[in-house]
This record gives C-alpha cells, sequence and structure tokens, in this order.
C-alpha cells in the first residue's frame, strides 16, 4: 500500500489524495467519517491504544497518511 491511489481525483485537475478521491462516492464518505468517528470516541480500547496501533499500521504498510 503506498499514499499514491490507484483512482483519479473527483475532479481532474485535482491532484489524487484521500479526500478527492472519497469526493467520488459522497454518501459513502459520509458513512465512512460517522462510523470512523464513532470508532474512535466509543469502545473498551484506550484511545491512546487506538493510535499506537493505526501508526504500528501506518509503519507497516508504507502508509504515508
Amino acid at each position: 500500500m503506498s499514499t499514491n491511489p490507484r483512482i483519479d481525483a473527483a475532479s481532474p485537475d485535482t491532484v489524487a489524495e484521500f479526500a478527492t478521491v472519497m469526493a467520488r462516492i459522497p454518501d459513502a464518505t459520509a458513512k465512512f467519517f460517522d462510523l470512523y468517528g464513532e470508532f474512535w470516541q466509543r469502545g473498551v480500547v484506550p484511545p491512546e491504544l487506538k493510535e499506537m496501533t493505526r501508526l504500528r499500521n501506518a509503519r507497516i504498510t508504507d502508509c504515508g497518511y
């Protein structure tokens, strides 16, 4: 996985990044962010552990986000 999306941005004159690619599917994007917010705000796993896990996964997959 890399930070270079394999899908073009929604607008032809825009750089393909997470938000500009997700603009192609606004309904799914809204639901994704609702779910993402629930993930970070609730649950039995402390936010600090969630963040450490997110950072480790990003490092392992060479994700720049």
